[in-house]
Parts: C-alpha cells; sequence; structure tokens
C-alpha cells in the first residue's frame, strides 16, 4: 500500500493506493507540501518465508535502491 500525505496550516489528509505507479500519478497532481509512503505490513514478511533476518534483509536492500 501507498500512501500520500499532504499538509497545510490548517489540515492533514491522507490517501491510499493500491500500487506505487498510482500514488505517483497522484502525486504530480497534488499540489503543495506532500510525502510519499509506502506501508510495509511486517506480516507479510512472515508469510514469504520462515526465515524473518533473511525477509527483513532483503526487504531493506531492495528498499536502499529505490
Amino acid at each position: 500500500m501507498w500512501v500520500i500525505t499532504t499538509h497545510s496550516k490548517k489540515n492533514i489528509k491522507m490517501f491510499e493506493f493500491d500500487t506505487q505507479k498510482e500514488a505517483k500519478e497522484a502525486l504530480e497532481r497534488i499540489k503543495g507540501c506532500k510525502i510519499l509512503t509506502e506501508v510495509i505490513y511486517f506480516n507479510d514478511f512472515i508469510a514469504e518465508s520462515t526465515n524473518l533476518k533473511e525477509n527483513i534483509s532483503s526487504r531493506w536492500n531492495e528498499l536502499e535502491v529505490r
């Protein structure tokens, strides 16, 4: 899941997106201060592998590449 958070002096709004592509397209259209965040669920690591340390390490390396 991807989240765009926008903020101004009076408001904070959050918008959720299923894909990075959707989020980046919306990010271009939104004016003002904004933050794009990828939400990573810890349980997704456990479901993918029984080796938790390996899972976290590989995901961290993937994020560093971006």
